[in-house]
């Protein structure tokens, strides 16, 4: 298993992080890579950094390396999540606007009909932003607002991270346990 992780400028970047953690303890291959306003919101968000990312992952880079792998449809690779997502990068995806790593590899994984999870972090959203949403569902990305989840009972933020992290592992076709309804 191979999976790309993006970290964007939004908050909620610990769901990100917990996603890499997640893929790579069930023995999957993740490249990450990070937006300049996503390494910003690491530091003010969470306990981590940059270096963290770059511990954790498979392979790591930056936004500007067009030339990384998973830029090219030749690269093969299990899915995609973009977590947390941006409204910028969200409307570049949905647009065609590719003039970065994430936007590209997230534009190559639509066009070679790839699994995109995107977990837009916004809120709340004007009719810009839901026209947005509906375009990158339309071209087949799994669009993923992080909402919490109460029927679960959680005790804490973590318990909540948990849950949507899992969710969002199982849509990228990893098994997973956790709370379900009912």
């Amino acid at each position: 298993m191979r999976f790309i992780v993006a970290l964007t400028g939004a908050s909620g970047q610990v769901l990100g992080i917990r996603l890499i953690e997640t893929l790579v303890d069930a023995g999957a291959e993740v490249y990450a890579v990070a937006s300049r306003a996503a390494k910003l919101t690491i530091r003010a968000e969470t306990e981590y950094d940059e270096n963290y990312v770059r511990e954790i992952a498979t392979k790591y880079y930056d936004e500007d390396e067009i030339a990384a792998p998973f830029a090219s449809g030749s690269f093969r690779h299990d899915g995609m999540a973009i977590v947390p997502c941006s409204i910028k990068t969200a409307s570049s995806i949905a647009h065609g606007i590719t003039d970065n790593l994430i936007t590209r590899a997230a534009d190559v994984t639509l066009k070679e009909r790839r699994r995109l999870v995107v977990a837009v972090r916004e809120a709340p959203l004007h009719t810009g932003h839901l026209r947005t949403l509906t375009k990158l569902s339309e071209i087949g990305a799994i669009v993923f607002p992080p909402v919490m989840s109460f029927y679960t009972n959680p005790r804490s933020i973590e318990d909540m991270i948990r849950h949507t992290v899992s969710r969002i592992a199982e849509l990228l076709g990893i098994e997973v346990e956790y709370r379900r309804w009912g």
